[in-house]
């Protein structure tokens, strides 16, 4: 949409709102039910059955599976009881290595969805003429929202009025400078993301001052959101661990068809039973696979998680945890992430000095300057 290239009052009244009383609940709620809530759209959640059998789609599982099947072939051509044991053996430890991995990646999606829950954003908007705060995936195009310094943009909007404010959004221009904002800028239709400066972006954060705005745009209809729609896209790539068991397995798999092959017409060229020559060439082959090989690999990677776990560290996939290991340089969201998105003081000069032991400080310069902070704050708690 161009809402930044038009002027204020045109904006509010495309969107039918009123800079001093806001939407009235009614509105809000049925333009919720029209624009949807204001989150990006997320996938599909797998059901366990579907993890289940996604656990199978390694070479090395495969390979085990046709094993088994051989080997379960063998025992009811033989009639012997005991040879069941070995296809049984096979499918059990194929059957827990798949339980182990479902378990992992459940645990951790129910982490990280409990701390998704912890840490939803809220934004100040005015509704029925009052100020409240709710939940950001309430907005609505046409909500008069309230931002000050430390506040993420819950959605995509237009300011309306603006102090000396300034926003963080290098999630989508790529600049680190944070960038200047003016409620009553008119910028050109074409301009990019980057010069649009009558406009705040959903993501991005209010480094200073204060603003009051209308939102254009929520969720998947957001810069943000356009962004989202791009990588959804992007396929899920294989770890280098998963390429290297997938390699291993298909030479396995060669390997073991060419040993069938150089056993059985070896034994044909000594006049031996074809049938007896084919059953000993595909027992050869079976035994030469590794069949604890999966589990192994699945436990030492389940050790791995539970070390992490206790440094705080949720891994959603198993094999995610052996490409950590090789991992130089970690990039992450340092506001609320690193840090509590608190500022906390720990050092206070007056003209006595530096008092380098802010706490509950019984001097009266302390207790001034703090009182002119306290009425320079607009902050509420």
């Amino acid at each position: 949409m161009d809402h930044h290239s038009k002027n204020k009052d045109t904006v509010l009244k495309e969107l039918s709102a009123d800079l001093n009383t806001g939407l009235s609940t009614a509105e809000a709620e049925e333009r919720l039910k029209t624009h949807g809530e204001n989150r990006l759209a997320e996938g599909k959640k797998k059901t366990m059955l579907q993890r289940f059998f996604e656990q199978f789609r390694d070479v090395m599982i495969i390979i085990l599976l046709i094993a088994a099947g051989i080997s379960f072939g063998i025992a009811v051509y033989e009639g012997n009881p005991k040879e069941f044991f070995e296809p049984a053996l096979i499918l059990l430890i194929v059957v827990l290595n798949a339980i182990m991995g479902v378990v992992q990646e459940s645990r951790a999606e129910r982490a990280l969805d409990a701390l998704k829950g912890l840490s939803s954003p809220h934004a100040k908007v005015i509704r029925n003429g009052s100020e409240e705060v709710i939940d950001a995936a309430l907005l609505v195009p046409g909500d008069i929202i309230r931002l000050e310094a430390g506040d993420f943009v819950p959605a995509d909007a237009r300011l309306l009025h603006s102090v000396s404010l300034k926003s963080e959004e290098s999630a989508l221009t790529g600049e680190s400078v944070p960038s200047d904002k003016d409620a009553d800028a008119v910028v050109d239709e074409k301009a990019p993301i980057g010069d649009r400066t009558n406009m705040v972006f959903s993501g991005c954060s209010i480094t200073y001052g204060t603003a009051t705005a209308v939102v254009t745009q929520t969720g998947m209809n957001t810069q943000m959101g356009k962004i989202a729609t791009l990588l959804s896209g992007e396929k899920e790539e294989s770890t280098p661990l998963q390429k290297k068991l997938s390699k291993l397995g298909t030479y396995l798999g060669i390997v073991a068809l060419l040993a069938c092959a150089v056993i059985f017409i070896v034994g044909l060229m000594n006049d031996l039973d074809p049938m007896h020559m084919f059953m000993t060439a595909v027992s050869l082959a079976v035994s030469a696979i590794p069949e604890g090989l999966p589990a192994i690999v699945t436990i030492v990677l389940s050790i791995g998680v539970q070390r992490m776990v206790k440094k705080n560290a949720i891994i959603r996939r198993l094999p995610a945890v052996e490409t950590l290991g090789s991992a130089s340089v970690i990039c992450s969201d340092k506001t609320g992430t690193l840090t509590q998105n608190r500022m906390t003081l720990v050092r206070a000069v007056t003209d006595s000095g530096a008092d380098e032991k802010i706490g509950f400080a019984n001097g009266d310069e302390i207790k001034k300057l703090l009182l002119f902070g306290t009425l320079c704050c607009d902050g509420s708690v």
